[in-house]
């Protein structure tokens, strides 16, 4: 197939790159045009615009950081993917985006003449998780190019149904996550031993994916991570927001997606998410490192 690719950072670029190791004949395009250059030495055409890449694709997929440059790359007047994707043509959104958002841009697209499926996603390939959200036939369709890229693909339901889905699992995890540091600190001024503590957490009703994969940097210090502070705090205060939406409860959500923005506001936001425990960590007066890392 024709496909199309923007947003070739983090997660972008290795999803690209399955498209191409598959055999698809691949467009991409970013703002910074060096993130795509492996992608180009593979055999990637590069576009100066979505427009352009548009043009030149069947399908076209974008990974962006959130739903302001996802409205604007798709509906930019002159340079957006609207601008040269043909009618017929398929437009599939990977970004973790709003769902009130996605469904406007849906009748966008509907209106001329383009499919659309949200379908963010969930951890790295190979073993990526792809929430897909959208008409099932349009789905199923292109259920082959997605399986590409994901492990698991799920088809959720109608759209921005794949957003919605994501939103959840993010509100779950890192709320989780927080309230797995604070379980921590009460832990750390009690008296317990880290390490200890880290061994039990894992085999206990307090195993979380989310906290088991920040142990070792949140008992090093270093908190480092794949995923930024900002990227987690956007989902976060996403999540709340469908939260008042829907007219669900979303108490414990704001009290985190509080203390996220506590920790942006020190400066840290492209720091690992795991940085977020600082701010606890000055709030108890203590701190859940390793005894051997003291």
């Amino acid at each position: 197939m024709q496909l199309g690719y923007i947003g070739t950072g983090t997660m972008g670029n290795p999803m690209a790159k399955a498209l191409i190791e598959a055999g698809h004949t691949v467009t991409v395009h970013d703002l910074r045009r060096e993130s795509a250059t492996n992608l180009c030495e593979m055999g990637a055409n590069w576009a100066d615009s979505p427009r352009e890449l548009a043009a030149a694709s069947e399908v076209v997929f974008t990974s962006l950081p959130g739903p302001v440059e996802a409205d604007q790359v798709l509906t930019d007047p002159d340079s957006g993917i609207l601008a040269g994707l043909k009618r017929g043509g398929v437009w599939i959104d990977t970004t973790t985006n709003s769902p009130t958002v996605i469904h406007r841009l849906a009748d966008i697209c509907q209106q001329r003449g383009i499919e659309m499926l949200d379908s963010p996603v969930s951890g790295r390939i190979p073993n990526m998780t792809m929430m897909v959200g959208g008409d099932p036939a349009v789905f199923e369709k292109h259920r082959p190019v997605l399986e590409t890229m994901g492990k698991d693909v799920i088809y959720v339901g109608e759209t921005a149904s794949g957003c919605t889905a994501k939103l959840v699992t993010q509100y779950l995890g890192y709320s989780n996550f927080v309230a797995g540091v604070e379980g921590m600190l009460i832990g750390a001024k009690a008296g317990l031993d880290m390490d200890i503590l880290a061994k039990l957490i894992p085999i206990s009703a307090s195993a979380s994916g989310v906290m088991n994969r920040s142990l070792e940097v949140l008992l090093d210090g270093t908190f480092a991570s794949n995923g930024t502070l900002d990227i987690v705090a956007k989902d976060l205060h996403l999540a709340c927001q469908l939260a008042r939406d829907v007219q669900a409860p979303s108490r414990i959500g704001d009290i985190v997606d509080d203390v996220l923005q506590r920790a942006q506001a020190q400066g840290w936001g492209q720091e690992g998410y795991p940085i977020v425990a600082k701010v606890l960590e000055q709030m108890a007066g203590a701190d859940i490192r390793s005894k051997s890392k003291a």
